[in-house]
């Protein structure tokens, strides 16, 4: 298998979150040939209409890998050169894949079964997939889950809680403000509270934080806002109570409805001797998987300040290193139960 080859043609299917078809459907073939080489167990597991996913099982899962294939907005194709693949997806978490699959077949080659690999839909916005495989998990012991981590191991991670803001208003001509009521206006002012909140710090991850992601309202420059929304993002370190209602206090100050679409508890996760360690400030499916695909572990190729971005790329050799880590930790969690 040429993990570069597969990550270009990873990388050349489009697969935002919520079309994630194309890469299920190429995927799928691709794991059918090595489940039909080493005996394994396939299946499609459904997450939504149309947005399934992919399961492959040798023998009795004690270890899964575990990454997803749907990517953020906009899509581009791919590009190489002699040290990185560029492209939508190339690290977050198309090169994850490729690698996972690289791993798989050089275990199978040395007889090593009692795993699996699992890749699923929806984790850039949702969790669709996550959430699918949580309720139907197959025994497994441990959970290799790939995200860029530069090949680091990640001792923790930030949580996410994401809300979306409506505002309602009256229409009126905007020569005669006092005949309606803005929308945006109070949209604004719930956001200036909102961003006033005092954010908690944790020893090992840090600082909380807030983005205001998107905003949209309005009808015209001279047409008085009956409707405004903005979308929201805390990356959590600790409990999410206190956010919560402080948000809900400023929303009803504010007279606007606070939606909560998303929410990821930070997680902390033990170090494993031989692999270097960091912390990460981004959310991953691990909460979602709530423990019962096995104890999680967090890995992968790549730098999370390349993806979501126009120049997103994956470091070659790093992809080539995954293969061999994600060969040994799974090697190792079912000789043992720890790395060594």
């Amino acid at each position: 298998m040429n993990c570069f080859a597969l990550t270009r043609a990873l990388v050349d299917l489009d697969s935002t979150t919520g079309q994630e078809k194309p890469v299920v459907d190429y995927l799928f073939a691709q794991l059918c040939t090595l489940a039909a080489q080493h005996k394994g167990r396939l299946e499609r597991m459904s997450a939504a209409a149309d947005r399934d996913n992919l399961l492959l099982i040798f023998g009795e899962p004690v270890v899964t890998l575990s990454t997803h294939m749907d990517t953020v907005p906009p899509y581009f194709s791919s590009s190489e050169d002699g040290t990185h693949i560029r492209g939508r997806g190339a690290c977050d978490a198309k090169g994850i894949i490729a690698a996972m699959m690289a791993a798989a077949e050089a275990l199978l080659q040395a007889a090593t079964r009692n795993f699996a690999l699992l890749f699923v839909v929806g984790e850039e916005r949702d969790s669709a997939g996550a959430k699918a495989a949580a309720a139907s998990p197959r025994g497994s012991r441990f959970l290799i889950n790939g995200e860029p981590t530069q090949n680091q191991l990640a001792v923790g991670s930030k949580g996410a809680l994401r809300y979306e803001i409506v505002a309602k208003g009256k229409l009126a001509h905007s020569a005669y403000p006092e005949l309606g009521h803005s929308a945006i206006h109070s949209l604004l002012d719930a956001l200036w509270e909102i961003r006033a909140i005092p954010l908690p710090n944790d020893a090992i991850l840090g600082q909380s934080t807030l983005n205001v992601g998107t905003i949209d309202g309005g009808r015209a420059p001279n047409v008085v806002a009956d409707e405004a929304k903005a979308e929201i993002m805390f990356r959590l370190v600790g409990d999410a109570k206190p956010l919560r209602a402080a948000v809900a206090k400023a929303a009803a100050q504010h007279r606007v409805e606070a939606r909560e679409v998303l929410h990821c508890s930070a997680v902390h996760l033990g170090a494993l001797e031989g692999l270097p360690t960091t912390v990460v400030a981004f959310t991953t499916d691990i909460p979602t998987f709530n423990g019962v695909w096995g104890q999680p572990f967090l890995v992968g190729p790549g730098s999370i300040h390349d993806a979501h971005t126009s120049e997103e790329r994956i470091d070659k050799k790093q992809l080539s290193d995954a293969v061999g880590i994600y060969a040994r930790m799974v090697r190792q969690l079912l000789a043992t139960g720890e790395v060594a």
